[in-house]
């Protein structure tokens, strides 16, 4: 109740606050000449002084919105829109600062956004000198055999000082672009080349896209449409990019999202979306072109018989609306104009590819609630036999999990809703009747979710004692236990598989089944999410997530930062240097608390891991799929962007043909041992992947078959857990709970929709499915 009033005590502030500018500026168009064309409306005032209320008063860090922080925002702002220093020149920098680096925050909690829109419009002002200069080049005759080298990440390196150092650096940029693109064509027409002579590669699909457009064209053609969709971003997506920034200067999981991305995290969430049922992408042979790829069964346009897989989508109407010609937009924006209310009306225009403009047909669908069933949770039982060990094949049970998802609203209003641990407790049930021998619990790019949902989740596979442990910028310290009386749906063999992107609720579960000993974590050390959100839907304008608590493992670690370490190591596909939490700037640090008190069900003591982590290296630089793999991250570390590259189209045709070479050569020595044909030449091989991707995209995901290199993680997982012996060790003295106003409490009931608590990565920026 004390959390529930301090959270309406925080909104009430903010909204009264905001309230002084609705009786001053209502309707008032700004003035400033910089920002001319931004209406400020009242909603995106109050919903400015409610972020920034947020930020002031109830972030974890404690840290107050004052003047030091303001410096910070408009910094990183300036560096999100620019990461590469390449458009803003110092000059700019330097009266940015003059003019707004004492007074941003202050601004920020007035309402005032023109500080932000001021410096977003420079930023489209220099990006549109940026196009502008690369048409006029563009017509020229571009060397593509220059003597000279760029360095693609800027980063690190200052904004440029005169007009004339930065267009020199845009002409190199264009340059290597369009030698990427001319390299890139030969490619693919040696690719088509393949099409054409072997037809049966295609696997009955057109997928010859016969550009004949030069490399100049698709360059220009490729800008024009980047240029489009920054002239068309909105004013609430421009105030989403400011104040999204402010709150990614706490910490890197706070977040504002205006309304369109407030309806993509409660999607991701829910796994429920309101809109006609369809999935798209660009077009392949056509970007500029936004192509329907496949239908929801039962869904609004499915149910029309008049959409089609393959359709383009060339306009679409809203309610009441004229018909809006959408070639050339993103599939961001056309998901804003096709998602919509439960009952509402929308109109596509589409046509078949290759099609006259004259055979398009124009849809009216109605809106619908859509269930995103094949991204929930799945299960399935694979055979794996030890050699000269096991007497017949073992029998485990895979779950898949791709985030711990809740619809907090439908179970708010006591309607039926979809969660996690609901679908897990029916799949363990499936699996429990199958007579399995172990299981495995795939946590692979999971990117957490809801902290109600991993607790219960965890309550199915331990007997009972705490799970978590949850820090509040006070202090307070509350434990979420599981007081079941010992119950298990699950007792038996268990193994965890998580890599670099399984963060927050994924590395709480992770961690208390390696602390209790209840099963092997193997795989990567996981992404070091170890902070709690509140989702915030109360706001004016769109909604927002605001860091409050940080949790920490019954041991009293912190997996902020750190992450979970497994028990073994698998071969790890990511990037450390660019992904995870320790790469995140402003990310909290990691620290410590006491103990919880509690009794491990078992200890794999060091020296089963240590045999455990032998004989899987031996299996790991033996297994064809393991050792492809580990040759793909070395032939990743051959490019280096922070490392000057000739702008010399000969010298980059080497680079490129050595690194397909060593593709091409890792991907047959799998083949080979896996008893397949090799490929004869890159261009074979390529035109085999382009077929079996576009086929695969076309496949519901149910359907698609298991890729023997995302399998292999899961038959090492089973032999490590089938091979493992968990020794039972007495449990340590309980140990002394800190105190305070909160310690020792049992998990909290269900809390209300601005006050839930979610534990995960931020979404996409947009889903396809709709």
């Amino acid at each position: 109740m004390k959390k529930q009033s301090t959270q309406w005590l925080l909104s009430a502030a903010a909204v009264g606050v905001a309230g002084v500018v609705f009786s001053q500026s209502y309707g008032v168009a700004v003035a400033n000449t910089e920002i001319e064309g931004f209406q400020i409306t009242p909603e995106q005032q109050m919903t400015t002084r409610q972020v920034a209320a947020l930020l002031d008063r109830s972030h974890y860090l404690n840290q107050p919105l004052n003047q030091e922080m303001g410096r910070k925002i408009m910094q990183m702002y300036i560096d999100n829109l620019d990461p590469n220093h390449t458009l803003f020149l110092q000059s700019d920098i330097d009266e940015f600062n003059k003019k707004y680096a004492d007074n941003f925050a202050d601004r920020m909690k007035r309402g005032d956004l023109s500080a932000g829109v001021a410096i977003f419009e420079r930023y489209r002002k220099r990006s549109s000198e940026y196009f502008e200069f690369a048409k006029k080049y563009l017509k020229t005759e571009v060397n593509l055999k220059r003597k000279d080298t760029i360095v693609l990440d800027r980063e690190d390196e200052p904004h440029f000082k005169s007009a004339k150092a930065q267009r020199n650096y845009w002409e190199r940029q264009i340059t290597f672009q369009l030698m990427s693109i001319t390299l890139g064509q030969e490619s693919e027409k040696a690719k088509e080349k393949v099409f054409l002579d072997n037809p049966d590669i295609t696997r009955g699909q057109d997928l010859v896209r016969d550009d004949k457009r030069s490399p100049s064209e698709i360059l220009l053609n490729r800008l024009s449409r980047q240029q489009g969709q920054l002239m068309r971003l909105k004013d609430d997506e421009i105030m989403e990019t400011v104040l999204n920034t402010a709150m990614l200067t706490y910490d890197p999981h706070s977040n504002y999202y205006a309304p369109i991305q407030a309806t993509e995290l409660q999607i991701q969430s829910s796994l429920q979306l309101e809109g006609i049922g369809v999935s798209i992408r660009p077009d392949r042979k056509n970007p500029d072109y936004t192509r329907i790829v496949t239908l929801v069964d039962g869904g609004p346009a499915a149910k029309t018989g008049q959409v089609k897989p393959n359709d383009l989508i060339i306009g679409i109407a809203q309610d009441g609306k004229a018909m809006q010609d959408v070639v050339g937009w993103s599939t961001r924006e056309i998901v804003g104009l096709i998602r919509g209310k439960r009952g509402t009306p929308v109109t596509i225009k589409v046509r078949q590819p290759n099609a006259p403009e004259a055979s398009a047909r124009t849809i009216s669908i109605v809106r619908d609630v859509i269930e995103q069933e094949e991204s929930g949770v799945t299960h399935r039982v694979v055979e794996v036999q030890r050699p000269g060990i096991d007497e017949r094949p073992q029998r485990i049970g895979v779950l898949e999990i791709p985030s711990f998802y809740l619809n907090y609203k439908a179970r708010r209003n006591g309607e039926n809703y979809r969660s996690v641990s609901i679908d897990t407790q029916r799949a363990i049930e499936a699996l429990n009747k199958q007579n399995i021998d172990g299981m495995v619990v795939d946590l692979r790019n999971n990117p957490g979710g809801s902290l109600d949902e991993v607790a219960k989740m965890l309550g199915l596979f331990i007997k009972e004692g705490p799970l978590v442990q949850i820090r509040d910028n006070r202090g307070n310290v509350q434990v979420y236990k599981d007081e079941d009386g010992g119950k298990q749906l699950y007792d038996g063999k268990l193994a965890v598989i998580t890599n670099l992107a399984s963060a927050s609720a994924s590395e709480i579960f992770a961690a208390a089944i390696q602390d209790y000993g209840r099963g092997l974590v193997v795989g990567s050390t996981t992404t070091g999410k170890g902070s709690a959100q509140i989702q915030l839907d109360n706001l004016a304008l769109g909604s927002a997530t605001l860091t409050q608590r940080k949790f920490y493992r019954i041991t009293g670690g912190s997996t902020q930062n750190k992450g979970v370490v497994p028990d073994v190591e698998l071969v790890n596909i990511y990037d450390d240097a660019t992904f995870g939490e320790r790469a995140q700037k402003y990310a909290l640090p990691w620290d410590t608390i006491k103990t919880a008190a509690y009794k491990p069900e078992g200890k794999f003591v060091s020296d089963t891991l240590a045999t455990l982590n032998q004989q899987s290296k031996i299996r790991q630089t033996t297994n064809p799929e393991f050792v492809y793999l580990s040759t793909l991250n070395t032939i990743r570390d051959m490019e280096d962007e922070k490392a000057p590259l000739k702008i010399n189209i000969d010298a980059r045709r080497a680079k490129m043909k050595l690194i397909e070479q060593r593709t091409l050569e890792a991907e047959n020595k799998r083949r080979i041992a896996t008893g397949e044909k090799p490929y004869a030449d890159w261009n074979t091989y390529q035109a085999a992947i382009d077929a079996k991707f576009e086929e695969r995209s076309q496949m519901k995901e149910a359907e698609r078959p298991q890729l023997p290199e995302d399998e292999v993680f899961i038959k090492e997982a089973a032999y490590l857990m089938l091979d493992a012996e968990a020794v039972t060790k007495v449990a340590p003295k309980p140990s002394v709970i800190p105190a305070g106003p909160a310690a020792a409490k049992a998990a909290p009931a269900t809390l209300e929709p601005a006050q839930q608590d979610i534990i995960a990565t931020k979404p996409e920026a947009a889903k396809t499915a709709k």
